[in-house]
């Protein structure tokens, strides 16, 4: 599956749950989208909070999944080809230099 059958699944999901309803009490704008990224992501952090191996992968695991939903979702919503923004991405950073972190 790559990353425009993943999107559709997401919407397919998203439909199904009325959430791109206009009358929707969880409306699927960018700004809603990007704040759930956020937060997500800061779950994911939870797992690492006080010991460097994940306590529970299989929670890790949705915790990664909800991330994922979401920047999909925000890309389709933007208009934004993820897939090759993920591709130009790299490219840039190939070409470029991260200074030497302090110890």
């Amino acid at each position: 599956m790559d990353i425009q059958q993943l999107t559709a699944e997401v919407n397919q999901f998203v439909t199904a749950m009325g959430w791109y309803a206009p009358d929707s009490p969880y409306a699927q704008t960018p700004r809603n989208i990007a704040i759930s990224v956020a937060i997500e992501a800061a779950e994911i952090l939870e797992h690492f909070q006080f010991d460097e191996q994940a306590f529970d992968r299989d929670a890790l695991a949705g915790e990664l999944a909800d991330v994922a939903h979401y920047l999909l979702q925000l890309a389709y919503l933007t208009g934004i080809d993820l897939e090759q923004a993920i591709l130009d991405k790299l490219k840039q950073n190939y070409g470029r230099t991260w200074p030497k972190p302090a110890r």
